[in-house]
């Protein structure tokens, strides 16, 4: 028997995504595969098909099944019909759809399948993934099937410069509940939305900690590892410039980034440029059982981010999480919900942003001092099985959605 809280078999909840599966997400797969664990009957909903040509390894463990919501040819005659269908299905119907005036026919067809969807199968609930357009579509829909919502938002919604403040603040509102992933985060929340982030409240991604077993760094090979997706935030660019200090200082190492993205291109003429192609490596996309054991064999696990041009940044880097509970040592910036994490001198080590010289001095501490690479390690293990672990955060996640039911089944 599961040992955290389990919800009723009544309840039946959607997942509403953007995109599913990607590769980038695998903290989303973690919960998802949590809450089956405990019992949870979950439904996939996605509202593109996936773009990546790699997968994490653990989309072939989740038995959910996945509903792709396409809407394609919506002309006069073709919205008609789907509009008259919906009108059998879901009660009042007609009078509810005035609510999304205004809104994008595409967007509203999604919701409205969504909607007649979890009138059939008595969904209980719906939760999206990310403040953007999976969260406009959870929330039509559950006006319109007459069950709560919930989101999860992360960095990428809160500061990047595409937000609208009044939009953000009206899903904000609306929602049952709303989950962020950081203290960071909830404090900027509640001081940039006031009354509006009421509602909001802090549960941090897990892993699953038996996927990530300890083992020490004490006598790992001079190897520096980077994992994510090759984008401004992610602050790869520094990382490589750092790589060229080390070698003007006659450290020994190599350095492997794994991932893909925008700056590939820019990335590789930078190792070019500098004459690092014998120290570092960009090694494209790797399934997560790959990525574990390079993690693993490396003395450092670098994560030097930075706040874009964009204003896009990372919120809490789940490659920081699994770093250190597989027992390799960090180094990143005080970004956003990073300190909450790694603790400078406690749990890591931490840098000033666009500080290549700053990076390399701790990459060199780490690399020369396997007693402080174990120190670190240890600490940052035991902050991990204490915060970070995904049955129980899932758990309180459960929670959320059983009060919102509750909540709307009085109201009802």
């Amino acid at each position: 028997m599961n040992k955290f809280i389990s919800v009723p078999d009544s309840a039946k909840v959607g997942y509403v995504l953007k995109r599913y599966p990607r590769y980038s997400e695998t903290f989303v797969v973690s919960e998802i595969l949590a809450h089956e664990a405990a019992g949870l009957d979950i439904q996939i909903f996605a509202l593109h098909p996936p773009l990546d040509g790699h997968f994490q390894d653990i989309i072939a463990q989740v038995r959910s099944p996945v509903t792709y919501l396409f809407s394609h040819d919506l002309r006069g005659s073709t919205l008609w019909s789907v509009l008259n269908e919906a009108s059998y299905i879901i009660p009042n119907f007609w009078n509810k759809l005035e609510f999304a005036q205004g809104e994008d026919v595409h967007r509203l067809h999604k919701a409205i399948q969504l909607a007649c969807i979890a009138r059939k199968q008595n969904l209980t609930h719906l939760h999206a993934h990310f403040a953007t357009s999976a969260t406009v579509i959870a929330h039509l829909a559950s006006h319109f099937a007459e069950i709560p919502y919930t989101f999860t938002t992360h960095a990428k919604d809160i500061f990047h410069e595409s937000v609208v403040p009044a939009e953000y603040e009206r899903k904000l509102t609306d929602a049952a509940a709303v989950i962020t992933v950081s203290d960071y985060n909830l404090d900027y929340l509640q001081q940039t939305y006031g009354a509006a982030a009421q509602k909001v409240q802090r549960i941090y991604n897990g892993l699953d900690l038996q996927r990530f077993p300890y083992v020490s760094p004490q006598h790992r090979s001079h190897k520096i590892v980077a994992v994510g997706r090759l984008v401004e935030k992610k602050g790869f660019a520094v990382l490589i410039d750092a790589c060229k200090v080390l070698v003007e200082r006659d450290i020994p190492f190599t350095c492997e980034i794994v991932g893909a993205g925008e700056q590939e291109a820019h990335l590789r003429t930078q190792i070019e440029t500098l004459g690092l192609q014998a120290k570092v490596r960009l090694v494209g996309l790797r399934p997560q059982g790959e990525v574990v054991e390079l993690v693993q064999s490396a003395a450092v696990l670098a994560a030097p981010c930075v706040v874009a041009a964009d204003s896009n940044r990372d919120g809490l880097p789940t490659v920081l999480l699994e770093a250190m509970a597989l027992g390799t040592p960090c180094i990143s910036t005080d970004l956003t919900g990073i300190p909450e994490v790694l603790r400078h001198q406690e749990t890591g080590l931490m840098v000033p942003q666009h500080d290549p010289f700053a990076l390399a001095d701790a990459i060199a501490q780490l690399l020369q001092n396997p007693d402080l690479r174990v120190q670190l390690a240890t600490q940052a293990r035991q902050l991990i099985e204490q915060e970070f672990d995904i049955h129980r955060n899932a758990a309180q996640l459960r929670t959320v959605f059983r009060a919102a039911a509750s909540v709307n089944t009085v109201a009802a």
